[in-house]
């Protein structure tokens, strides 16, 4: 059976997606800061999908350990989605260092961290895939959410260079952005429906991209327009407006 390794476990869309993988019969290896909590995940994969499941600790911001984290995987992994993040608080992190720090931390340097030990592995192997969660709020910098995005952004770079330098290797790279989703992280949000996709919505757009080979995935269609149309506004315009 092939492997799917997941990163940040415990999230919402990580779990979605643990699941889309199960039922297509790939085994899993979830990841997170707090295996216990995974354990029934792991239990209910098992029993459900007639898969096997396994649980690791996985802490983003302990970049000294991913690669032994990697090297002692029971077996490596075909596919590897990167699903954690904090979206943190835009306010506080302008007045508090701490707060920037976690924000950039987990969602740039903690990725990049571990997925160069990912892309190493796979370039030797000549074959794998990497599954980057990104968001649309690294598009462009707004002032609502500008560390998170500016975050978001350099990972979003960073994905795209990996693509390039991984191409002739065989190994393909995914970017998600996946607007705005139902999680827990964005429960003291008001989302528009429109936009807000449910966290099966994202699992079932992330396997299909991963089949298809695809580059840059937009979950809900409406964001890829939406977000060319905010960087066409000139910068003499944008910085006036209250976004």
């Amino acid at each position: 059976m092939p492997i799917v390794l997941l990163l940040g476990a415990g999230s919402d869309m990580a779990v979605a997606i643990a699941r889309r993988f199960a039922a297509a019969q790939y085994n899993v290896q979830l990841a997170g800061r707090q295996a216990a909590a995974l354990q029934p995940l792991q239990q209910d994969l098992q029993i459900r999908y007639g898969i096997t499941a396994s649980v690791h600790t996985f802490d983003a911001t302990a970049y000294d350990t991913h690669a032994a984290f990697y090297a002692t995987l029971p077996e490596p992994p075909d596919v590897t989605v990167c699903a954690f993040g904090y979206l943190g608080d835009q306010e506080q992190a302008q007045q508090n260092w701490t707060e920037t720090a976690r924000i950039l931390d987990t969602n740039f340097t903690g990725a990049v961290s571990i997925l160069n030990v990912v892309a190493n592995a796979y370039e030797a192997r000549k074959a794998g895939t990497i599954v980057g969660i990104s968001s649309v709020a690294g598009e462009r910098g707004r002032q609502s959410n500008y560390i998170y995005g500016s975050a978001k952004a350099g990972f979003t770079a960073y994905l795209s260079g990996l693509r390039n330098r991984l191409f002739r290797s065989g190994v393909h790279v995914v970017s998600v952005l996946p607007g705005f989703v139902n999680t827990a992280m964005t429960q003291h949000l008001t989302l528009p429906p429109l936009l807000t996709a449910q966290p099966e919505l994202v699992a079932n757009a992330v396997f299909k991209a991963v089949q298809r080979k695809k580059n840059v995935l937009f979950v809900k269609w409406p964001w890829k327009y939406i977000m060319l149309i905010i960087k066409l506004i000139p910068e003499f315009i944008f910085k006036k407006l209250k976004l």
